[in-house]
């Protein structure tokens, strides 16, 4: 029996970034994926709202900070696009910003609106403290994606754990 190459059944990938090293090798990663596979790539960042509520659930910094974030997120896409259509030559890739939860964001509700197929992430953004403190993100998305996912450990050229 033959075995089927499961990468070409692909079509639409969801690479979510952080600004970790981690993320960015998954990101290069989905990057050469979908130019062998010929598919669609979704880089994704989240600002996590949670951060600006209170306990009455009232902002605790202004507009023109979420503003200023919000810039920052898709200034740092755009480089990530870019750096994709220079070094690759690849330019089937979008950018998104969205707010809420990383966690239901990418494993649930991203999937739902651009019905991504494959998910490829860091291992993990977070040092240990804030794992601790905040559970892995990746470890969610890993138990509870509506899609498959692939958790990226080691780095593009040679293979080794960073």
């Amino acid at each position: 029996m033959e075995m089927m190459d499961m990468t070409t059944d692909y079509q639409n990938i969801l690479v979510p970034v952080d600004g970790s090293e981690t993320a960015e090798r998954a990101f290069d990663k989905a990057i050469k994926i979908a130019m062998a596979n010929k598919t669609h790539v979704d880089v994704l960042n989240i600002i996590d709202t949670r951060q600006f509520m209170g306990d009455m659930q009232d902002s605790l910094i202004g507009g023109d900070t979420i503003y200023q974030m919000t810039q920052d997120a898709e200034a740092y896409l755009q480089n990530l696009v870019g750096f994709a259509q220079e070094k690759f030559g690849f330019a089937q890739v979008d950018y998104h910003v969205r707010y809420g939860s990383p966690k239901r964001v990418i494993s649930v509700d991203f999937i739902k609106d651009h019905h991504n197929d494959l998910i490829i992430m860091g291992a993990t953004g977070l040092n240990a403290v804030e794992r601790v403190l905040m559970g892995s993100v990746t470890e969610y998305v890993n138990q509870h994606a509506l899609s498959d996912v692939l958790i990226v450990r080691t780095d593009l050229d040679n293979n080794k754990v960073k």
